[in-house]
């Protein structure tokens, strides 16, 4: 398969700046009277419910708007983008069969799973079961393959994210349920643009749903955690959402809103719909055309 690594890899610092740069410049009153000279392209006419909120413009590798982005908070199920990754670096073979184990039931939180102790897949299956329908088993088991076995794998994670220069994340595990799992807005932004080079990452987060051979060929059906890639208007090229309660809901996407390319991470949501909800005001946002050549800082 063939990655394009070293575009993200080299723009990971340069992202890390002109984030970091969009926060310290003051109280951007120049910034802020521009943007309050339109209504609709305001910072206080998108009221967003995540504690932590970050839209990243990657044609101009600016943001456009940014809050709380540098507040380093756990990340649960986001973490499955970086598990996704390293499995895919060793380039292992997709359509070899992995079986569900007793050691990847969930230990942290106790969850429940549809793939049994017992249960075979493909590589593949679980990398996509992993990433569309954050499905904690299939990502315990792809670590669980990796050379050299889980603790391998989170280190190769931890590696990359160093690689990339994520300067405030830590994975302690493959799945997200530990809490220890943290980042900020702006390194995820880096690990989302990473990602979006992995075609793979961009078909399975962006698939709506996906079937699966359970016991006796009975069949088994997933749908995508983030209801946005069924919503025939937005244009996403890579999605995945997460949760725990120390995290909130958490949203990260890579999307084309008015033909402009944008990195959206929403950390620290509460209500069923928040995320989503926030997500669909940015797209209105973006949309009203009066955030371009601009940057704000909120919260």
């Amino acid at each position: 398969m063939k990655r394009k690594l070293c575009v993200p890899i080299l723009l990971g610092y340069a992202l890390s700046g002109n984030i970091a740069h969009a926060e310290d410049v003051g109280n951007h009153t120049k910034q802020n009277k521009a943007i309050r000279s339109s209504p609709a392209g305001s910072a206080a006419s998108l009221k967003l419910r995540s504690n932590i909120a970050l839209i990243f413009d990657e044609k101009s590798q600016l943001p456009v708007y940014v809050k709380n982005s540098r507040s380093v908070a756990p990340i649960a199920s986001i973490t499955k983008l970086m598990t996704a990754m390293v499995v895919l670096d060793a380039m292992l073979p997709l359509e070899e069969e992995v079986t569900v184990e007793a050691a990847d039931l969930d230990r942290i939180k106790g969850t429940r799973s549809r793939l049994q102790v017992g249960m075979t897949f493909t590589r593949n299956e679980l990398l996509k079961l992993a990433l569309m329908a954050s499905e904690n088993r299939a990502a315990s088991a792809l670590a669980r393959s990796y050379p050299g076995g889980k603790k391998a794998l989170v280190a190769a994670m931890n590696a990359k994210a160093s690689v990339l220069g994520m300067q405030d994340t830590r994975f302690l595990d493959p799945t997200g349920l530990d809490m220890g799992n943290v980042s900020t807005a702006q390194d995820l932004v880096k690990m989302v643009s990473a990602a979006r080079s992995y075609n793979l990452i961009h078909r399975y987060t962006t698939s709506t749903s996906h079937s699966v051979d359970g016991f006796g060929g009975r069949e088994m059906h997933f749908s995508n955690t983030n209801p946005l890639v069924r919503n025939v208007s937005w244009d996403i090229g890579v999605s995945k959402t997460g949760y725990i309660s120390e995290a909130g809901l958490c949203l990260v996407m890579e999307a084309t809103i008015d033909q402009r390319p944008l990195i959206i991470v929403l950390l620290d949501s509460w209500g069923k719909h928040t995320r989503v909800g926030d997500a669909n005001r940015i797209k209105r946002w973006i949309e009203s055309g009066n955030t371009r050549g601009q940057s704000t800082r909120h919260g």
